[in-house]
This record gives C-alpha cells, structure tokens and sequence, in this order.
C-alpha cells in the first residue's frame, strides 16, 4: 500500500486495520522513502519502520502478515524475533533488548495519519 509523503500524510481508514492485527505502507520518495507498518491494538494504533533492527529485513513474511501465531507480538518472519506491539521492543530472538524505530501515527477522526517523521 502506498501513502503520502509527509508529515501528517493520510495513511488509511482505522477501519481497514482489523483490532489486533498490522497494516504495511510505503511513504515518501526518493531518498525519504520507507516501508512503515501500523499495528491497531485496544483503541490505538502504533507505527514502526517495516525493518527488524538485527538484519534490516522487512517483518512480514508476505504482505500485511505482522503478527505472531498468537497474536500477541509483532514478529520477523526472517528469525522469528518478537516485539512488543506498545513499544516495538524485542522480548525474544537474536535482537532481544533492541527495538524498532517508531513512527509516530495517529487515529484522527477515524484515520490513520503520520504525525511526524
């Protein structure tokens, strides 16, 4: 899925991230360009680069596959490392005590939007 460019770029409808489950977005071009994942969890959604801090392999697996068999983490499909969906931090794996790097998402009215970069 493609988004906008910047700063408080429309990503989507909240509606279209199904509550416990993640999203992945390409944003900007160029140079600026990254892959972002949104994960909506208990009312919130959360933003992180698409990119696990051991190998800078995408997460998913095949696209918009995020999660863990059950549920409750965001997980790389390339090791199996898992990550706390609050605050992206890595509870298990060869990345353990890393973190992804946030992206700072927002529910505005009932859609998702970059709120900073």
């Amino acid at each position: 899925m493609t988004g906008g460019t910047g700063a408080g770029d429309f990503l989507c409808a909240v509606d279209l991230i199904p509550e416990g489950q993640a999203r992945g977005f390409t944003v900007g071009s160029g140079a600026e360009r990254r892959d972002i994942l949104v994960v909506r969890r208990g009312g919130r959604v959360f933003g992180y680069v698409n990119s696990c801090p051991h190998t800078g392999s995408p997460l998913d697996w095949t696209p918009d596959r995020f999660m863990s068999p059950d549920g409750r983490h965001l997980m790389c499909a390339t090791h199996g490392a898992l990550f706390r969906v609050e605050d992206g931090y890595c509870v298990s794996g060869p990345c353990a005590r890393q973190s992804l790097e946030r992206v700072a998402v927002a529910d505005h009215d009932g859609h998702v939007r970059i709120v900073d970069h």
